[in-house]
């Protein structure tokens, strides 16, 4: 199985807000389920596997994938968990929803697919592209792919670029999550 297509409002309602999954807000707020308004005490184990599942829905991530941003992140110098986040926030995917082209990081995803979305002046189809600092993003000079973008976006209409700056902070990250129990329910698996 690739990506989870599934209803995602359940999974908010499960696993709390998800900036990237979804804009709407649910209606219930007990976890879903017959037995989701009984309220269990979680063991360590399901609290480091529901931290580890908020990432992987928020980002739209396999767990292959997951793993292999978490091996990534074990080679590079620093703190495991706020690598691993500046990874996954520096993926294409993501920077397209944090410019506000998309309304979720699926949609950001589709968009960048479908190639509408240029990186340096090149096309890039790949989601899961690193982008570095001082990447020049812009919508690809077409009319479709214009009127696609320029629904959803939120800054500079007329030209359509944006430049990567620099590497994303952990203080502007919106999703609440310990990144330190990701690492510790990997670190058996690694």
């Amino acid at each position: 199985m690739a990506r989870y297509t599934g209803a995602k409002l359940r999974i908010t309602r499960r696993l709390g807000d998800l900036p990237g999954l979804t804009s709407k807000k649910p209606r219930l707020t007990q976890r879903p389920g017959q037995h989701g308004a009984t309220q269990k005490k979680l063991t360590q184990y399901a609290i480091r596997l529901e931290e580890k599942q908020k990432l992987r829905f928020n980002y739209g991530l396999s767990e292959k994938q997951l793993m292999n941003y978490i091996r990534e992140a074990k080679k590079i110098k620093g703190a495991t968990g706020n690598i691993l986040l500046q990874l996954l926030e520096m993926r294409l995917d993501n920077v397209v929803f944090r410019l506000g082209m998309a309304p979720s990081i699926a949609a950001a995803r589709q968009i960048v697919g479908h190639k509408h979305i240029t990186v340096n002046k090149s096309c890039v189809s790949i989601p899961s592209y690193q982008c570095q600092p001082g990447d020049i993003l812009s919508v690809k000079d077409s009319v479709a792919s214009k009127q696609l973008v320029s629904k959803n976006l939120d800054f500079d209409k007329t030209s359509l670029t944006a430049k990567v700056l620099g590497i994303i902070d952990r203080e502007w990250i919106a999703l609440k999550l310990n990144e330190l129990f990701v690492i510790e329910y990997y670190s058996r698996k690694i």
